[in-house]
């Protein structure tokens, strides 16, 4: 089969093609009376396999494209989108966006992000490295890492299956102030997920590695084994008594915390007073040693962009600092209902890089001494207007700073604002498969619903 990372072929080529897409679709938009208008083109194309027992269930391959065209009227918006290249759909597509807006009605916080932050120093950010991998050799991967964790641990009973993805993405963005900004981003994975055990005493886990080139990637018997043994070391769990307890989150659970953090101080659920943080910026939340930085120029991170989602210029900044909130997650409508300035976050935010104050791993479990460590969570409950939290969860119990058992069945509960005051320490063994750059985060009581009757 021919090499994937050909198929978007010069990619260079792509984009100045699209920038002049994007020109055109504007010149069309003024013609037609807009006093503003913003263009969005992006080309994606992508190579998924996936294999299951030493079989290939699935190869696919994909190829998408996307134009989105918004029109200003005054305070009047209309926006339209296509995936045809014709003259005539291009056309209809500015012509149905003037005409939406020309039936909304004024919205004051409308319109293009202001001139003056348009970002004017427009780079790159190591973050282009095309994959010349074909299926057959994929598939190979696939097959790889799955064996290598079947027969790393004779208790791997089944498989839920391994997966190779790769996947190339350009795109321009460009509006009426002048400003065309263009950005190439490719990205791989290998991923495992196997079963341990029989029956009712089934448990499983996985792994997978994640990156920009395929260089970082982990190997495939790496992923492979390190699935077994997550997945082996869940069998036989326990309950725990239910209590307040000391709640490690693991590395990768623990971003999720973040996550909650980034929902609750974004601009769209604080104009609508649905959420917890209203009116927080510039309070306390956090212990005084902890801090989160955005950066978004970090070579070859996740997010790393020079512009955001309406061209605005990118800044690294704090977004908690000595514990307190020093701002809001803004785009520039979002901004302008609250009355303040958009922080260069329309389409959200760029890394994160939240700061540690402990060790590895080994030294969270041992600081924390008695408690449960989570490396599962499981439902959706978490209120975003209220900060209440009541999630599923899996992991194992610590006695004396060391692992004892698995755990399972049970729910840990608090509130957010109460947690995040609750933070003892932060993690030096940092996630780095996110743009949202966190170690184990251990938060010093949480009530854990278990068995009521205990050990």
């Amino acid at each position: 089969m021919p090499a994937y990372a050909a198929s978007l072929g010069d990619s260079h080529a792509r984009l100045d093609a699209l920038s002049e897409l994007s020109q055109r679709l504007l010149d069309r938009a003024r013609a037609c009376g807009a006093t503003q208008a913003e263009v969005s083109c992006s080309e994606e194309s992508g190579l998924s396999v996936n294999v299951r027992m030493g079989e290939v269930e699935t190869v696919e391959s994909t190829r998408d494209r996307g134009i989105s065209v918004t029109v200003y009227f005054g305070k009047r918006k209309g926006s339209a989108s296509t995936a045809d290249l014709r003259e005539e759909s291009l056309d209809s597509t500015v012509e149905q966006a003037c005409a939406i807006a020309r039936h909304t009605e004024d919205d004051d916080a409308a319109g293009l992000a202001d001139k003056e932050l348009m970002a004017t120093d427009l780079r790159e950010f190591d973050s282009w490295h095309p994959w010349m991998i074909d299926a057959d050799r994929a598939i190979d991967l696939a097959l790889a890492s799955e064996q290598a964790g079947r027969d790393s641990d004779p208790r791997i009973e089944n498989s839920d299956g391994a997966s190779v993805g790769t996947g190339e993405s350009i795109s321009v963005y460009a509006n009426s102030h002048g400003f065309i900004g263009r950005e190439r981003s490719t990205q791989h994975s290998l991923s495992c997920a196997l079963i341990a055990g029989r029956g009712d005493a089934m448990q499983r886990d996985g792994w997978y590695t994640i990156g920009l080139s395929a260089d970082d990637l982990e190997s495939a018997a790496t992923v492979g084994r390190k699935a077994a043994e997550r997945a082996a070391s869940r069998l036989e769990p326990r309950q725990i008594a239910t209590g307040e307890y000391p709640v490690l989150f693991a590395a990768e659970m623990a971003r999720s915390l973040i996550g909650h953090l980034l929902g609750a101080a974004s601009g769209g659920a604080l104009y609508r007073r649905a959420s917890f943080l209203v009116d927080a910026a510039g309070k306390q939340l956090f212990p005084s040693w902890f801090a989160v930085d955005e950066l978004p120029f970090l070579p070859r991170g996740f997010r790393s962009a020079s512009f955001d989602a309406e061209g605005v210029a990118t800044r690294e900044a704090p977004l908690v600092k000595g514990g307190v909130l020093q701002r809001y997650i803004l785009g520039s409508y979002s901004a302008r209902k609250l009355g303040l300035q958009t922080t260069a976050n329309a389409g959200g935010v760029h890394n994160l890089q939240v700061e540690a104050n402990a060790g590895d791993f080994e030294s969270m479990l041992r600081g924390m001494g008695r408690g449960l460590l989570v490396t599962e969570l499981m439902g959706q409950g978490v209120n975003n207007v209220t900060g209440d939290y009541s999630r599923g969860a899996a992991g194992f119990w610590v006695e004396d700073g060391q692992l004892q058992y698995p755990v399972d069945g049970i729910t840990i509960a608090g509130n957010l604002k109460s947690m995040f005051s609750a933070i003892e320490a932060v993690g030096s063994d940092v996630d780095p498969r996110s743009h949202v750059r966190t170690g184990s985060i251990l938060v010093g009581r949480m009530t854990v619903a278990g068995d009521t009757a205990g050990e």
